[in-house]
């Protein structure tokens, strides 16, 4: 199936008003990792799911989020893989990933701004694992933070009981209120973020820690159990199922 492909990013519908100036919104797909823990033969990103690679599935979803002007996928230099995963693509592809996802997302932050993007622009930065994403997810993150001063992330409020552990034993319990488990997209300003994550270094693992590190406290917006990254042998399969699930 072919992923639906972006207009040029001047039209006007991709164009919004905040307060003085005129912004736009880029998504930003970190896809140079290979994925260790996944237990596939190559990287996790070209794995079939439901009759298309697990990456076009991402690429689907965000191309349908109406006011996102243009997809950037930062691929790792020698990628072998992604013409052929997503043989339709049009949007924006940079080959300059780094070792961490940090350095990816800052590479690709650098060829937004080399693309035209602003300071001021907003980017969603998103898991190119996360392949459930729903486009009506990423517009309610959008609403919530088009006007905050910080920006923010999907989240869900953690249900299951937390523990500490030292070796294979239970040191002990951890609280579990006002705790969240952080999801993709993560929606922040293109200069502060990038700003951030270079003060930050490569140990962040997602970009509202780097943020956080500034003293700033992104909004928590609510996501979807659904919206599960794909990380161990076992949730192929049921990424697998819950893709099928929704066709017709």
């Amino acid at each position: 199936m072919r992923v639906r492909v972006k207009a040029p990013i001047l039209e006007s519908r991709m164009t919004l008003n905040a307060g003085a100036g005129l912004v736009r919104l880029f998504a930003l797909v970190p896809c140079a990792g290979v994925g260790a823990r996944s237990g596939a033969a190559g990287p996790k990103q070209y794995v079939p799911i439901a009759g298309r690679a697990l990456v076009a599935h991402t690429l689907d979803a965000l191309a349908r989020v109406r006011r996102v002007a243009q997809t950037l996928v930062v691929l790792a230099p020698d990628d072998t893989g992604f013409a052929t995963a997503v043989p339709c693509f049009e949007g924006w592809v940079a080959r300059c990933g780094g070792a961490f996802r940090a350095a990816t997302v800052q590479a690709g932050l650098a060829e937004l701004s080399r693309r035209g993007a602003g300071p001021d622009d907003w980017v969603l930065v998103h898991d190119a694992a996360r392949c459930l994403l729903k486009p009506e997810w990423v517009d309610r993150l959008i609403d919530a933070c088009l006007d905050d001063a910080v920006g923010g992330l999907l989240a869900l409020p953690l249900a299951d009981t937390l523990k500490f552990a030292r070796g294979e034993r239970v040191s002990s319990t951890v609280d579990r209120r006002d705790k969240w488990a952080a999801q993709t997209p993560q929606m922040f300003r293109i200069g502060p973020l990038h700003e951030a994550l270079r003060a930050a270094g490569d140990a962040v693992t997602d970009e509202s820690s780097a943020i956080e590190a500034l003293g700033l406290s992104p909004r928590l917006v609510l996501g979807s159990a659904h919206n599960l990254k794909v990380t161990l042998p076992e949730d192929f399969a049921l990424a697998q199922a819950l893709l099928e699930a929704r066709r017709p």
